[in-house]
Parts: structure tokens; sequence; C-alpha cells
């Protein structure tokens, strides 16, 4: 999955979370950076509301194309910045009308536009199998 992310929209940061709903919670299951974002790593989504109502509710990516973006959602932005990121892409993972996870994907600020939404979204249905095991 990371390597076709990385071939089709490119990626400094690739991280996979499964959603886990009886507790609203995101646990990594796949980390580019594990020293950074490890696997296994839980949170209670530390992202502004909207962000949780967006990705894991209705079932629709989240773009940030900049800095700002990012910092206004994320918690952890200073570190997302430290890697050089400044770009983020959240694609929900859903099969059979339920949401199994998120893919982040980021870069730097302006590396990814609408198109490469679409191309993530197009991309979000090979995680759904890894996604299922996590269930």
């Amino acid at each position: 999955m990371e390597e076709r992310v990385r071939a089709e929209l490119g990626v400094r940061l690739f991280t996979v979370l499964a959603w886990i709903p009886e507790r609203r919670a995101l646990r990594r299951v796949h980390s580019s950076h594990p020293a950074e974002y490890p696997v296994g790593g839980e949170k209670t989504v530390e992202v502004a509301a909207g962000w949780l109502e967006r990705c894991i509710t209705a079932q629709e990516p989240y773009f940030g194309p900049g800095k700002a973006a990012v910092r206004e959602i994320f918690a952890d932005h200073e570190l997302i910045e430290s890697l050089g990121c400044g770009s983020i892409i959240n694609v929900p993972v859903v099969d059979g009308g339920r949401t199994l996870g998120v893919l982040n994907i980021l870069d730097a600020e302006g590396a990814y536009d609408e198109a490469s939404v679409r191309k993530a979204e197009s991309l979000a249905p090979l995680a759904v199998a890894a996604l299922k095991e996590e269930q």
C-alpha cells in the first residue's frame, strides 16, 4: 500500500489507522516513520471535532493543502512539520458502508491538490483486507 501511494502520489509520512468504534479511537497499524508514529499507538482523535464527523461518520476525505490547515486540525502539527510535512490527505477506508480506518498521506506544503485527493480515494480500497484483519 505504502509503495503504491509513494509511486502514484508521493509521500513523506504515511500511516494507516484502524477505527475502533466502541472506544471512538484510532489505532496505528502501519507507519512509514515508526520512531515518531509507532505501530500500535492509539489516540482518541486528537483533532478538531469536524474531522471525526467528516472522515469517520460521513466517510469523506479531508484535504489540508498547507501548514495552516494542518495546524488548525492536528494537535501533533509540530511533529508533522518537523518531518517536512505541510500538506495532508486523510482518506477513509470503507467496506460495506462501514468505516474500517483512515489512510494518512502527508508531504511538503503544496504537494497535493484536488486531483491528488481523488487518486488517494481510488487507492483506499487496497487497504480493506488488511484493516478487516485488525477488526
